[in-house]
């Protein structure tokens, strides 16, 4: 019951989160996506005769309300999913802290250290007959982070009674950190940024993009630890 009802606030809470997201996405990354086709469009006459299929407008709009939407949802879901079997055993100082935690642990291993390996391009960047050499190694990325921080986890509560709870918090984000720079050096390297692409408008993209990123997880654990706790309370 109690696992049921978080899993109905995690997917609130993720669908308001991809809203807040998907209202700043707008705001900082489409304009820098319109100048990126622009500039695409610029380089490649010949594109401009090509029919589209989704017109900025609905990307832009719709679409991306829909998306960040449907993402937000499962985001929220997977995300109660793991706060109900992390939380007596792992996650302590309540709802709210353990959410923060749970929320601050998902953005690094899950958006920050891919995007290192793998920043987030602009729709210029990027060649058709690479897509689904790239999309593989992404993921591929994020699961390994994934496993990796798991295994830190672990490795820092069998450490805890011997070295206390921050020394051993310590020890497995180091051994995170050493084994995922291996990880990433193993994956193979992706560049396809045109020589002639702007720097500006690069980098514009992917801050815009990591920020977005955050703005999300951020939104989830605040709205999910508020809501997760009064419903803990009420269980008691």
């Amino acid at each position: 019951m109690i696992v049921r009802r978080l899993l109905i606030v995690g997917m609130v809470a993720g669908v308001l989160a991809g809203l807040v997201a998907a209202l700043f996405a707008r705001l900082a990354i489409e304009p820098s996506v319109d100048l990126a086709i622009a500039f695409e469009g610029a380089r490649h006459t010949m594109h401009a005769d090509e029919p589209e299929l989704v017109s900025r407008a609905v990307q832009r709009g719709t679409g991306l309300l829909v998306a960040a939407t449907c993402y937000g949802a499962a985001l929220g879901g997977i995300f109660a999913l793991v706060f109900a079997a992390l939380n007596a055993r792992v996650l302590h100082g309540g709802a709210r802290v353990g959410s923060a935690w749970l929320g601050s642990i998902g953005f690094v291993t899950i958006a920050l250290i891919p995007a290192l390996k793998y920043p987030p391009n602009p729709p210029a960047v990027g060649f058709h007959d690479t897509i689904q050499l790239r999309t593989a190694t992404f993921f591929a990325c994020i699961a390994i982070s994934i496993a990796l921080a798991s295994a830190a986890v672990i490795l820092a509560r069998r450490l805890s009674p011997r070295l206390g709870t921050f020394d051993a918090a310590l020890a497995g984000l180091f051994a995170y950190g050493i084994a995922m720079a291996i990880a990433a050096a193993a994956l193979p390297t992706i560049n396809e940024v045109p020589p002639d692409f702007p720097a500006t408008l690069l980098w514009t993209f992917r801050l815009g993009a990591l920020a977005t990123q955050a703005i999300l997880w951020a939104v989830l654990a605040l709205v999910f630890g508020r809501a997760a706790d009064r419903v803990l309370r009420e269980a008691i």
